[in-house]
């Protein structure tokens, strides 16, 4: 079963753009980029030239040879059986990351052939750029990739209920039968995750196990990339800081603290690891807010920061937890289903919102778990795993600052109560359509 990506859409919009430049599609590996980067080709192209240097040393030795696009252009004809010709094939460069003098001839392509289509990915590319090593900078555009989305799922899993959701109009509660459907639904995105692979087995059908070691797999490679592409100083600690996410989370607020990486350890050590981590895409960080101001970026406590997994399904066997708890009401399994809640809910805001949520606490009084901004306006989050609604923070934050609206999500119906909009956590994907309906009550 094929899965439509929306990011198609965006690659679409920069084929048809005159004033293009080269395209770097970045994301953490296995969530689908040389597949995307392919089928675009095969859709919108006559020819799909395809070249891997993490396949090809020779190729990778042909770029320290030349800085010429021409030259490149006529070398890289004998490494494909298509024609390479101006606006008919798109040339796609993958695991670019393998040359920097292939990433550096980007601006070359950008300056003295422009014409020519071409997309850049790599599994690690993340690492790469943050090393700044032969970077064009202001010659190439990038598209971030993320992994597949619940909204992706639905349209693919119950077309029906995508629909109906698609065309949502006003903000009054959904009928049963679609709270029924897309729940039960979202319970199975919660298993499989983004990762095509393992949400493409989660849709034929092919039973957990078959799931599960797909998503073990994909575990195991990232594990292996640190040994492969770390710096060695850093590996053990990046190691550590990984398998500590699960503990990390357990806890009721979240915050990340050192001695569960480590007895003894300091900030210092490990914030290379942290940032290698952010980096390749398998994590994102969230700071505390000071207090709530535009923009967010400045008011981030730096000392105080939450981290998640890029992908649900892969925190769900990384910790180890049994498939068949997410469809019972099992009491060994609280905490933890609020952290699984609150990194579903932030996979949503990372691939719709522009900015990167933060958190706002308030010492030991109240603490609001995302802080989300849109344009000029800041919204106070809070991610409920149930139907139970009860805590006092969200109430704290809305005294004290008077939002314009505050969000809700739990498996509750949609609805507005005054100043909070009732979201169902599943409609995460469909917050920036729900906070347009709210403003025209």
């Amino acid at each position: 079963m094929e899965i439509k990506r929306d990011i198609m859409s965006a690659l679409l919009q920069w084929k048809q753009r005159s004033e293009r430049k080269p395209l770097i599609i970045q994301g953490a590996r296995q969530i689908g980029k040389t597949w995307i980067m392919r089928k675009f080709g095969e859709e919108h192209f006559d020819y799909v030239a395809y070249f891997n240097f993490d396949a090809s040393e020779e190729l990778c030795r042909e770029f320290e040879n030349t800085k010429s696009p021409e030259r490149l252009l006529g070398i890289l004809r004998l490494y494909t059986e298509y024609p390479i010709e101006a606006g008919r094939t798109l040339i796609i460069f993958d695991e670019i990351q393998q040359s920097n003098k292939a990433l550096n001839s980007l601006k070359y392509f950008c300056e003295e052939t422009p014409e020519y289509h071409i997309l850049a990915a790599g599994s690690l590319l993340g690492i790469s750029l943050s090393q700044g090593d032969s970077f064009p900078v202001g010659k190439v555009e990038f598209l971030q990739m993320y992994p597949v989305t619940f909204r992706e799922f639905l349209c693919a899993d119950t077309p029906q209920m995508y629909e109906y959701l698609e065309n949502l109009t006003e903000i009054v509660p959904l009928p049963e039968i679609v709270m029924g459907r897309v729940g039960e639904a979202y319970r199975r995105y919660q298993i499989c995750g983004g990762m095509p692979a393992a949400a493409t087995a989660m849709l034929e059908k092919r039973g957990i196990q078959e799931i599960e070691e797909v998503q073990k797999s994909i575990l195991t490679a990232y594990s292996l990339d640190f040994a492969k592409h770390a710096p060695s100083k850093d590996i053990p600690r990046i190691a550590s800081i990984w398998k500590s996410i699960p503990s990390q989370l357990a806890k009721e607020n979240r915050k990340f603290i050192y001695k569960l990486v480590k007895t003894g350890a300091r900030a210092r050590e490990y914030e290379n690891g942290l940032l290698w981590l952010e980096h390749t895409g398998m994590i994102y960080r969230i700071f505390c807010s000071s207090k709530p101001g535009l923009p967010l970026s400045a008011y981030d406590d730096l000392s105080a920061f939450k981290i998640y997994l890029c992908d649900g399904g892969l925190l769900r066997v990384m910790a180890q937890l049994p498939a068949d708890v997410l469809w019972t009401e099992n009491p060994l399994y609280s905490e933890f289903k609020g952290a699984m809640a609150e990194n579903m809910v932030l996979q949503s805001f990372v691939t719709h919102f522009d900015v990167m949520p933060r958190y706002w606490t308030s010492e030991a009084t109240a603490e609001v778990d995302f802080l989300l901004q849109n344009n000029a306006s800041l919204f106070p989050v809070e991610v409920k795993s149930g139907t139970r609604l009860s805590g006092k923070s969200l109430g704290i934050y809305i005294d004290r600052f008077v939002p314009e609206l505050a969000l809700r999500f739990s498996m509750n119906n949609l609805k507005q109560d005054s100043t909070i909009l009732n979201i169902p956590i599943f409609l995460a994907d469909w917050t920036l359509q729900l906070l347009k309906l709210s403003t025209k009550r």
